[in-house]
């Protein structure tokens, strides 16, 4: 029952859909044929079906593992294989994609040749599910790329020479985060606008228009864990964060899921960190479908993402699986950090 006189969630006719911004967006640009816009709305429904699994996890026993291990050699969760044939099922029968990469998976996945489009998608169906269990945040993460000649694909040689390249290349980036709401964050590359999916309609709503990361944050965000293997700049830059000369020392915020670390970073400003170190030369986070699409989303709303050594967006990857460290975060705290990591390299 609704108290007298409350608004409801969506009052009136006016309310932005996710839907409906696309559909507007696409008539901004003439020369836009809709194959985009019916690519997002296939990941849209698959961002909603992996919600509704979420929520009836404990009801459904949809919570522990699976029984086996992704290419990464990590323990399967059951979500971890609902949510990618989940996303695999829907970008597929949108009939836009040409292959797609996903976290789950060791090698690209062809689109059969009668069904495929002009786009590439690499993805992380569920981002976090280590924190399942716990019902912590944890999300999904997408960057799309666009293939001029699809039908040239037949191997996974022809597939890597597609998606290996710099995440400047993407055409559209984004994230759902399943949590107190769920939320889908994503960008063509002009601004970044976030919807909240209202249940009631089953719709995704614009709550968060134009999202800009502030310049400046009071919070950090690192797993301190892992501080005996840092590098020093990565020391000498967390302690100026506790340890400020002037001023009051940052918050610390971690919750061990990227989705739900990066989406505070966006609203909030500050550093999100999950640098290399001693035990994870690389770092530990996939280029394609994690770092690459994240820096896309932070980068145009004003935020900046690095590896230490040069722009996330920048990096060429050599494979599909390749980790690279991640530094991303409100543009003058970067800036701070890259200006430490200079005395080192």
């Amino acid at each position: 029952m609704t108290t007298k006189g409350a608004p409801t969630f969506l009052e009136g006719t006016e309310a932005m859909t996710l839907t409906r911004y696309v559909l507007v967006e696409q008539r901004r640009h003439r020369e836009a044929q809709g194959d985009l816009t019916l690519l997002l709305s296939a990941v849209q429904l698959a961002c909603k079906v992996i919600e509704s699994c979420v929520r009836r996890a404990g009801i459904a026993k949809l919570y522990g593992l699976a029984g086996d291990q992704n290419i990464q050699g990590e323990d399967q969760k059951k979500l971890d294989v609902i949510a990618n044939d989940t996303f695999k099922l829907n970008l597929i029968a949108s009939e836009k994609c040409a292959c797609l990469v996903s976290e789950e998976e060791e090698l690209a996945i062809l689109v059969d040749p009668s069904l495929r489009g002009h786009y590439a998608v690499a993805f992380d169906p569920l981002d976090g599910s280590s924190n399942i269990d716990a019902n912590v945040s944890i999300g999904t993460i997408f960057g799309i790329y666009h293939i001029d000649n699809p039908q040239e694909l037949n191997s996974s040689e022809d597939v890597n020479r597609y998606m290996l390249q710099s995440g400047r290349s993407m055409v559209a980036a984004g994230y759902a985060m399943y949590g107190s709401a769920t939320n889908l964050v994503f960008s063509t590359g002009e601004t970044v606008n976030g919807f909240t999916l209202d249940p009631s309609l089953g719709e995704f709503v614009l709550t968060h228009p134009n999202m800009r990361c502030p310049p400046r944050g009071t919070i950090y965000s690192i797993n301190e864990g892992n501080s005996r293997d840092w590098d020093p700049a990565v020391r000498e830059f967390v302690q100026r964060m506790k340890y400020p000369e002037k001023g009051k020392p940052r918050s610390l915020r971690y919750i061990g899921s990227m989705v739900a670390d990066v989406h505070r970073t966006l609203l909030y400003g500050g550093v999100f960190m999950y640098p290399a170190d001693s035990k994870s030369k690389d770092g530990k986070l996939r280029y394609l479908y994690e770092a690459a699409p994240m820096a896309f989303l932070m980068e145009v709303a004003g935020g900046k993402a690095t590896t230490g050594r040069e722009d996330i967006l920048d990096v060429r990857p050599r494979h599909i699986h390749q980790r690279v460290p991640v530094f991303m975060g409100s543009a003058e705290d970067i800036e701070e950090f890259l200006e430490i990591a200079s005395k080192f390299q």
